[in-house]
């Protein structure tokens, strides 16, 4: 019989034995565990380091309303801006110079505008010309046949055939005849009166230009008298405005000047000197 002290040794044995192969088992399995806690603790692959989960920020202004909310401001909105431009194109057409959207829609201008929008100003001072005007000249030549008068002659027309086709048109065929028959017109009355000194100077300076403009055309003789008259003509209306406008001529027809030494070229330069 065995005893129990040699079934201890047997089972002992045994247990010595197995006991490398569990031993092997066991830090195997510690390994393992270890490797897979160190795996997992690592970020994943598909997940960048150093992010966490993210979060958007509170929405602001019209984003931040519900839908219905959203739609009402879109509205209101809408309706801000409209009121806005239609103030504008009325102080607009209330401070222009006279046109066609203003002949026809006027009342309805002045009713969005009186009392409360009032404008006090002109959005052009002074208004652009609506007219054509030219000025038109004739003389009495004195020559070896007697005396004869002269077609009427367009200054305007020779300072616009200089002006046409010319890149860099001289300010003496743009301005001078213009501004001196406008200078004659503001200071004398409808009776071609002079109104005090300017009136004087006024009358000087158109009977000059017209002596210059006379001494490039040679009429065979001298020039004893000219006389001067305004063309004025309305600009047409557009092709799509309704508006009837005539553009028959009005003239106004100033007196015979004599002329003398103080109208010539020559004469005005011994009056300088």
């Amino acid at each position: 019989m065995d005893s129990y002290g040699d079934r201890g040794a047997d089972s002992g044995g045994e247990s010595s034995e197995s006991g490398p192969d569990q031993r092997e088992q066991v830090a195997f399995g510690a390994g393992q565990g270890q490797e897979s806690g160190f795996r997992e603790s690592e970020p994943r692959a598909s997940e960048p380091r150093g992010t966490g989960p993210t979060e958007s920020g509170p929405r602001g202004g019209i984003a931040a309303l519900s839908l219905p909310y959203q739609i009402v401001a879109a509205v209101a909105l809408s309706v801000i801006g409209l009121v806005a431009c239609g103030q504008l194109a009325m102080v607009f057409l209330h401070v222009a110079p006279s046109n066609t959207m203003t002949k026809q829609h006027g009342e309805a201008v002045d009713d969005w505008i009186y009392p409360e929008f009032e404008q006090n100003w002109k959005l052009f001072a002074p208004n652009p010309l609506q007219q054509n005007i030219a000025v038109h000249v004739r003389a009495e030549i004195a020559g070896p046949d007697g005396r004869r008068t002269t077609p009427w002659m367009s200054l305007s027309g020779e300072d616009g055939k200089a002006i046409r086709g010319s890149l860099l048109p001289s300010h003496v065929h743009q301005n001078e005849l213009r501004r001196g028959w406008d200078f004659y017109q503001g200071s004398h009355d409808n009776e071609n009166r002079a109104i005090g000194l300017r009136g004087q100077l006024s009358e000087r300076y158109i009977r000059r230009i017209v002596m210059l403009r006379l001494g490039e055309h040679d009429y065979g003789g001298t020039v004893e008298r000219i006389q001067v008259r305004s063309e004025v003509r309305s600009v047409a209306a557009p092709a799509w405005s309704e508006e009837k406008i005539s553009t028959r001529p009005s003239y106004r027809v100033l007196p015979w000047w004599t002329v003398t030494a103080a109208d010539l070229p020559a004469g005005t330069e011994g009056a300088d000197k």
